[in-house]
């Protein structure tokens, strides 16, 4: 498989966010390979964005969205759960995209016994799936481009006919302009039975 590189995350960051829907994130964990197809994602525009962390200006936390694109930005939140970003678009404007969902592809057993949990409830979240995946703050800054740790790789385009769009989640503190916008994007549930179908590696 072709791994994405930095000229894919240099453009728009809904383009970006739109079109990692249907490749395949690779982690590379204690020499264990665990994938699975991108099926729902949330773009994230920088200083002009009030749901996004460098709205306010930039700081120790967020640092990582200023710089280039194609670097993983994974922080902390509510004390518990790890959230998965990968920048998008030129230095010192800092956009990203949210990883919200994927697939189960391969190592799917080694997920549920990262996650302690099996089936639907694996990575239907952006929590899970860095929890399913193993991916911690001790990736924020990875470069994603490397094709080593963490990674992603060109698979399948989803027709425009199958892609949903809508407001993001969990972002009431933000301006009602930005609450509303829709800027998540999600396979929907058939496209998705039909990527089932054509893949040949065990998934739920």
């Amino acid at each position: 498989m072709k791994i994405l590189k930095r000229n894919f995350f240099e453009r728009d960051t809904l383009l970006v966010a739109r079109e990692l829907l249907g490749n395949k994130l690779v982690r590379r964990y204690k020499g264990r390979r665990i994938s699975g197809i991108v099926i729902e994602t949330e773009a994230y525009l920088g200083t002009d964005d009030s749901a996004s962390h460098p709205f306010k200006g930039k700081t120790r936390r967020n640092q990582v969205m200023f710089g280039p694109a194609g670097i993983a930005y994974v922080y902390f939140v509510y004390g518990m759960h790890y959230l998965f970003n990968v920048v998008t678009e030129e230095t010192n404007n800092p956009c990203a995209v949210l990883l919200r969902a994927v697939m189960p592809l391969q190592g799917q057993h080694h997920m549920e016994r990262l996650r302690g949990k099996r089936g639907k409830e694996l990575t239907n979240g952006p929590a899970k799936l860095c929890q399913a995946m193993a991916i911690d703050v001790s990736l924020n800054g990875w470069d994603l481009t490397r094709g080593e740790k963490l990674w992603f790789e060109n698979v399948k385009t989803v027709p425009e006919n199958f892609i949903c769009t809508g407001p993001r989640i969990g972002i009431d503190y933000a301006a009602k302009k930005d609450r509303e916008a829709h800027r998540r994007f999600w396979v929907q549930k058939e496209f998705i039975a039909h990527m089932r179908e054509d893949s040949p590696y065990e998934i739920y």
